[in-house]
């Protein structure tokens, strides 16, 4: 491998770690005020993958034939990869709040009860108008009332984007209305079921 590919590797690795870390928050603490296990599952799911992705990414850049003027850079960008992990971390505590079914506070209780949120994912199946098009062209959130919280691919989560093409096989979790669950599930999958696993 060159210095050049390995280098592009190392940054490919550290934003992908960053982006799952930023998802993961956002995903905590949608899973605390909608109180759902649905999401609080996802974020472990990912602190999991977090976990291993740091590991990969830290031996890349340690197995690094840098030179010595470069490897303090890497230092630094091996600390942020630690303070990286470390909010995957704080993002798995938060969701660990759902899971173990803690009784929320009362002001977070009350937010709960007035919301009128659901959560729900959804497969992207053979004969959906989403495959293949953007976010933005797709347009869900006006068909449906439901905002993509985040896409399953494969191993991967990734967070939406309004110019993130949906594929399919795509899991979708997404968050809204509970009449929108239905449409989106007729969007998503007009003609069969899929497996979310």
């Amino acid at each position: 491998m060159t210095e050049l590919k390995r280098f592009e590797e190392i940054v490919e690795r550290f934003v992908e770690l960053k982006n799952t870390s930023e998802l993961m928050i956002d995903l905590a603490y949608s899973s605390l005020m909608l109180n759902s296990k649905e999401l609080a599952e996802e974020v472990q799911r990912l602190e999991e993958y977090v976990d291993q992705l740091h590991t990969d990414f830290e031996l890349l850049a340690l197995t690094s034939d840098f030179k010595k003027e470069e490897a303090s850079g890497f230092l630094g960008l091996i600390r942020l990869g630690v303070a990286t992990e470390k909010i995957a971390d704080a993002a798995a505590e938060i969701a660990e709040v759902v899971l173990r079914g803690i009784e929320p506070h009362p002001i977070l209780k009350l937010t709960i009860r007035e919301a009128e949120e659901t959560v729900t994912q959804v497969c992207v199946t053979e004969g959906s108008p989403l495959v293949n098009r953007t976010l933005r062209e797709a347009r869900v959130h006006e068909e449906t009332g439901m905002w993509i919280l985040v896409i399953r691919r494969g191993e991967k989560s990734l967070r939406p984007r309004p110019d993130t093409v949906i594929q399919l096989g795509d899991i979708l979790l997404a968050s809204g209305y509970a009449e929108g669950v239905e449409d989106l599930k007729k969007l998503a999958s007009p003609e069969q079921v899929c497996n979310l696993e």
